[in-house]
């Protein structure tokens, strides 16, 4: 039996980043991949990079042939680039299945080959997968992908049906949209994307029809099935033919193959492995970060479980999942949809004091320098306090000026601040000035 300071189960953000340092500090580390081609985790090669490369490639007006060729290259280029990174720092790479047989002991397989590893510290960093709804037919029918699967295809659907109106399935309907694709959403949901106001909901969903994408709200599929070529959906008792369909119904953590029932690591109701505050789970020295701990599924959250398990580690435990908080999210629609904090809805629920300014991106400069007048940026505050609350910013570079509004709310920076600031002209962040002039 092969023995480490530390051993990491998968090749994702949080894994890779704790193996390769806590090498150059001198430890023995090795890291277990059972598949190849997810060197480097599920960012470079299923998710953030290629999807956002097509989307690239999409706007510069690449075709389908071209556009899925540049993501290979990107996403190749990138899981060498992450293999060497991690080898040249020392740590012990297999490729190879990874099973638990005890709480300290991991039984690896590679085809025949079998071994058993063991560490006084693990570190389970596994992803997720997509989560399949139990839809008559769904896994059974061909020509039906989930968002892994349909980034190889080779040919481009004429007319692509997406279950799911998430970011999942907004992102890729946008981008199979640009690419010129025929494209309906069926959408559980009677409003799309209700977790935000309604009037950035609304605006969205304006775009994404204008961008030629169908929507089917309240739409509860029945059945997919195979009928001649394609594949057929029925929801509501109506029939919809698409040549290809992508199941788009959320993520759950990759567990089913980890063997932990051999071990004392306990599960959630959800089915994620359950951690502290410093990502421990109920067994002492075996820690699981990322997409696999149930928290958010951000490639920038699993970096910060790295933060926190490398703080443990290494004796500095001064931050905590306890002092995460206003993580940003951003949706690459056209234009992106960025959100941070609290949306007016959340704030009225929580009986909070605020004040709300809007600004549509019409009025922006940069907006129409851009030849791109689409969008609104809204943000609340405290009046009493002047603390930043939350910010909605839906328009061109969104995900980029989230981040400023993010640290300024995390260092208690009053809105006041911004609005004051001196920014860049013409620049779509110089427009934080007024939107924040109360």
């Amino acid at each position: 039996m092969m023995k480490y300071d530390l051993l990491v189960i998968g090749f994702g953000k949080a894994g890779k980043t704790l193996a390769a340092k806590m090498s150059s500090l001198g430890k023995r580390v090795a890291l277990v991949e059972k598949d190849s081609e997810m060197y480097g985790g599920t960012c470079i090669n299923v998710a953030c990079i290629p999807t956002k490369t097509l989307i690239q490639a999409a706007e510069k007006n690449l075709s389908f042939t071209q556009a899925m060729h540049l993501k290979d290259t990107v996403t190749a280029r990138l899981r060498h680039k992450n293999e060497q990174t991690l080898t040249g720092s020392g740590v012990d790479l297999y490729h190879a299945a990874a099973r638990f047989v005890s709480d300290k002991v991991v039984e690896i397989a590679a085809g025949s080959d079998v071994d058993q590893l063991t560490a006084e510290t693990i570190v389970i960093n596994t992803g997720s997968v997509a989560n399949v709804l139990p839809i008559p037919g769904l896994t059974e029918s061909r020509y039906v992908y989930d968002s892994t699967g349909i980034q190889s295809l080779s040919e481009q659907p004429e007319s692509l049906g997406i279950i799911g109106g998430g970011n999942i399935g907004l992102e890729f309907a946008s981008l199979y949209a640009r690419l010129g694709s025929r494209v309906t959403v069926f959408e559980y949901s009677p409003q799309l994307l209700s977790r935000f106001d309604s009037d950035i909901a609304d605006l969205a969903k304006t775009y994404l029809e204008e961008d030629g994408i169908h929507f089917e709200l309240s739409a509860a599929v029945e059945l997919v099935s195979n009928k001649g070529q394609g594949v057929t959906v029925t929801a509501a008792g109506k029939d919809y033919h698409f040549d290809a369909l992508l199941y788009a119904t959320g993520r759950k953590p990759a567990v089913a193959h980890l063997g932990l029932e051999n071990t004392a690591i306990q599960l959630t109701d959800r089915g994620a492995v359950q951690v502290d505050e410093f990502c421990e789970t109920t067994v002492k020295g075996i820690y699981a970060v990322g997409d696999v701990n149930g928290g958010l599924q951000f490639t920038y959250t699993s970096l910060d479980d790295f933060r926190i398990v490398f703080g443990k580690l290494t004796g500095n435990s001064s931050y905590s999942l306890k002092e995460r908080r206003n993580v940003p999210t951003s949706m690459f629609i056209n234009p992106p949809l960025s959100q941070v904090g609290l949306t007016e809805k959340e704030a009225q629920a929580a009986h909070l004091s605020y004040q709300i300014k809007k600004l549509p991106v019409a009025s922006m400069p940069r907006g129409h320098v851009n030849n791109d007048l689409r969008g609104l940026y809204s943000v609340l505050i405290d009046p009493k306090s002047k603390e930043i609350l939350g910010a909605t910013l839906f328009g061109a570079a969104s995900h980029e000026n989230i981040n400023l509004i993010k640290m300024a709310m995390d260092n208690k920076i009053p809105y006041t601040y911004i609005k004051n600031q001196v920014f860049t002209h013409p620049s779509m962040a110089e427009n934080l000035n007024d939107v924040f002039n109360f």
